[in-house]
Parts: structure tokens; sequence; C-alpha cells
């Protein structure tokens, strides 16, 4: 829920998510950026122990190139396992316009993951490439996961994907709290200003618990006004591959110590991973 007040602000845990790699951009535009498995693994681990207790997933083949193989996200679930204590394991199905391929990771791996991605509408990804989104696509992909036992992560990219949360929730398809990512800088998406997000939150409905993302050098001022304002954030190479203007960031760990240096004098507790699967009744 939004900020209510400052005594609920003091009291109330900050969920950390980290997107380690994704689907767009690799190790040329930084080299630190983790690939293959046992990178993935070793920078997770070091997320999880600056404090990050989700871990957003995106598979590669060998080659460095996205993949939604689920024998690929099956290795990385496995290895994630075991080199990690307890993060919650979140898959996405974003990237393309393959319905079936997007969403098989989710439902064929074993154990399934806590959470997936469900992207609520049309978004220009580069040149004359569109995700189409639509709403029987997400209504079937949130009847699936339910199934399986995966909890909907609701990926809003523009104020119009509102829409489709209010959707979800009025048919009924969805259980409280309503898990939902609030993104700002993504291309036609919403516009990375501090306003916009408010505006987002104002919309969300009842029962919605919500963190920020947001791309490039407008991560770091809009996820600290997002655990101002009393939500959670998501931080990660897959979003943002600078650290400060001009330098590089070295692993996604510093992204994350930096987040939780900055709950910290904020006077927001970071979420344990425990504290994290009661928030969101996983």
């Amino acid at each position: 829920m939004a900020y209510q007040g400052y005594a609920d602000y003091f009291e109330k845990p900050v969920i950390i998510s980290v997107a380690p790699t994704g689907g767009m951009h690799g190790k040329e535009a930084n080299p630190n950026l983790p690939e293959q498995p046992e990178e993935i693994a070793a920078d997770v681990r070091a997320c999880e122990e600056a404090g990050a207790s989700i871990v957003h997933v995106h598979a590669r083949d060998e080659n460095g190139d996205p993949t939604k193989d689920p024998a690929k996200f099956q290795e990385l679930r496995e290895i994630i396992d075991e080199r990690c204590d307890d993060i919650i394991v979140n898959f996405t199905t974003g990237g393309g316009n393959d319905r079936e391929g997007r969403i098989r990771p989710v439902l064929e791996t074993e154990p399934t993951p806590d959470l997936a991605t469900v992207d609520l509408g049309p978004l220009n990804t580069r040149g004359d490439t569109v995700a189409i989104n639509t709403r029987v696509q997400n209504e079937e992909y949130v009847r699936r996961m339910h199934d399986h036992n995966v909890k909907p992560e609701l990926e809003v990219f523009g104020p119009g994907h509102l829409t489709e949360v209010h959707h979800l929730v009025d048919e009924e398809m969805l259980e409280e709290p309503f898990w939902t990512t609030l993104i700002l800088g993504m291309q036609t998406g919403t516009i990375p200003e501090p306003r916009n997000l408010i505006n987002l939150i104002d919309n969300l409905p009842d029962g919605a618990e919500w963190q920020c993302m947001a791309i490039g050098r407008h991560q770091l001022p809009l996820t600290t006004m997002a655990m101002i304002l009393g939500g959670h954030v998501r931080v990660g190479m897959e979003d943002n591959v600078y650290f400060r203007k001009g330098e590089l960031v070295e692993s996604n760990a510093q992204l994350v110590e930096r987040t939780a240096a900055i709950a910290d004098q904020l006077d927001r507790p970071i979420a344990s991973t425990e504290e994290t699967r009661e928030m969101l009744n996983l």
C-alpha cells in the first residue's frame, strides 16, 4: 500500500528485488554483467547477503543470447538454490510474442518459481518490434500460474496498464496482495518523472503491494523516492549498467548494497526473505 504516515513508514520493511541480467543488453554494455549460470548465481548470492530477498531471473544460452529454454531456467534455478540460503525466485515471461514459449519455463521447472511476471500491455522494445501482451494472454498467464502455485508479478510499463490490473482484480483472478511493479523509463512506457510515480501509486487498487524499477540513470532517484513513499524497489544490471555517470557497475551486489544503505539512512528496515514471503503471502 502507499505510504500512510510515519508510524507505518518506520515499521514497514522494504523489499529489495535484484534483476542481475535481462533479455536486451549483454556484456557489450558492461563486461561485469553476468550471463552464464555460475556467474549469475555467484552474483545473486552476494546480492542476497547485501539484502536482496527476490531475484528476477532471465536465462541466456552458451553464447550469451536470451533464451526461453526451460532447461536453461531449470539449470539456473538449481544453481541459485544451491548457492543461496532462501532467496525468492521470480521468472520472467517477457520478451517476444511466442505466447506459449514465454510461459513454459514457469510451468515446467521443478520446483516452479515463487513469482513470475505478467507484462500487462503493448510495449515497443527496439526497432520495429512490439510486444503485444493482450488481455486474453494476461488472463491465461494468471490462470495457469495460479494452477501451478506461482504468484503473478504485475508489470506496469505505462499508466494504461493499470487498467489491466484493475480488470484482473475486478474479475477476482488475483489474491491479495496484488504484487505490482511500476516501471519508469522504458520506450513507450511511463516518463521517468517523480510526479508520474506518484500518479501510478495513486491509481493502484486497494490491496496492492508495489515496487518501483527505473531504467538507467533514473534508477537511483526513483527507487529512493519509492522507499520514501513506503514502497519497495528493484535494482540490477538488467535495468541499469552504471553506478554513477561514467562509472560502470562492478556487480549487481554493488547496486543492492547502495540501496540497502539508502534504506538505512531513511530508517526503512530491509525485509528478510521470511518477511517478504509474509508480506506477499507466498
